[in-house]
């Protein structure tokens, strides 16, 4: 059983809470829901800790607007666009009722990509904290295609945790948490606490999302493990419970509290490793397992035994033992085509093809980085 985590007055806390717990079963915002989210975000500004809230939802409060669900990407984007300013109009005027000023965020998920996008970012919600403005963070769904279509809101707050150095981060769902199995399937058990590490994270992360969200408890495991990698911690619970925020805060046991690594990733290193979409997979021989987990050196293409996918250079890759277990993560220098060509040679002989992984864009997913 791992130690839940107390914040004392000042902490800094992310909550994100999904379009599931904002919107009304046909789509449009649920009033009620959104009250008791701003209320429990208000107490703890009150309290002395610096909030910032990321939201789904945008999609769900345009539906009404535009004639149900849309089943194409312009449709989604137009519903996001429509329901964005509706979503706003929401937190604003309940925010206000608090005494409470808001600044909408939007961001896409290469922010962390882009190192002038993530300094500025980061200054702005830095900014906004200090000033007493609470920082509504959303993807720009209107134009973020690929993250419209992974609903990766979830991940976002992940990020958003990393900017602001957050203490916490919150995931309120419409589950009390996360489960052994699935709930709606014979016996499961509530995951009380988990470390970012245990093998029963790969095995509950094929939920399904609900009607109007677009994530699941994949996405969720992925934030948590995410934030783990930046030293925070995260705990998963269900939105409607009473004072649900402020009982997390304060250490009481409720939903599942994923406790985070030791160590921290740079922004540029938790970008690899969760932020860019693998395009391929490199499998390796245990002598450069050792050499990148035991001393930290760069993946060469000596150790190379197989390549999966067809990629580009510059592309992300899994690179897996041969057992298939997961190993790191990276950016890979060559194509799928030259890595096949140069795999099990060594540098004297294919020259600076040797490197097929450059340690700086590698990111070690085995016993820590």
């Amino acid at each position: 059983m791992t130690e839940r985590v107390t914040l004392t007055s000042g902490g800094r806390i992310v909550v994100k809470v999904g379009s599931s717990s904002l919107a009304k079963p046909d789509g449009g915002i649920d009033q009620v829901a959104i009250a008791r989210v701003i209320q429990q975000i208000c107490g703890l500004w009150d309290s002395g800790h610096r909030v910032v809230l990321v939201s789904s939802g945008a999609v769900a409060a345009g539906l009404p607007h535009v004639g149900g669900r849309p089943r194409d990407i312009t449709g989604l984007q137009v519903a996001a666009a429509v329901g964005q300013t509706r979503l706003m109009e929401h937190y604003s005027r309940a925010f206000a009722v608090e005494g409470r000023t808001v600044g909408q965020v939007l961001l896409t998920k290469d922010i962390l990509g882009v190192r002038s996008q993530y300094l500025h970012a980061r200054a702005a919600l830095e900014r906004m904290l200090e000033e007493g403005i609470v920082p509504i963070v959303n993807e720009n769904d209107t134009v973020a295609v690929e993250e419209l279509k992974l609903g990766d809101n979830d991940r976002l707050a992940a990020i958003v945790s990393h900017l602001v150095s957050a203490d916490l981060l919150i995931m309120l769902t419409d589950t009390e948490g996360l489960y052994s199995a699935d709930p709606n399937e014979g016996d499961a058990e509530l995951l009380s606490a988990v470390r970012h590490t245990d093998e029963i994270l790969d095995e509950v992360a094929g939920g399904r999302s609900g009607p109007l969200g677009s994530g699941g408890v994949a996405t969720k495991v992925a934030a948590a493990r995410m934030a783990a990698w930046s030293g925070i911690d995260t705990v998963i619970a269900r939105a409607d419970q009473d004072d649900v925020v402020g009982r997390i805060v304060r250490g009481e046991s409720v939903g599942t509290h994923v406790t985070p690594h030791d160590s921290k990733l740079t922004a540029r290193k938790l970008w690899i490793a969760f932020g860019q979409r693998a395009e391929g997979t490199v499998t390796i021989d245990p002598g450069a397992v050792q050499a990148m987990v035991e001393r930290g050196g760069s993946l060469l293409a000596v150790g190379v035994t197989k390549v999966t996918g067809d990629f580009p250079p510059g592309a992300a890759v899994e690179v897996e033992d041969s057992t298939g277990a997961l190993v790191a993560k990276g950016v890979s220098g060559l194509s799928a085509g030259r890595l096949r060509e140069v795999m099990g040679r060594r540098t004297d002989e294919v020259g600076n093809d040797g490197e097929a992984i450059h340690r700086d864009q590698l990111v070690v997913l085995a016993n820590g980085d």
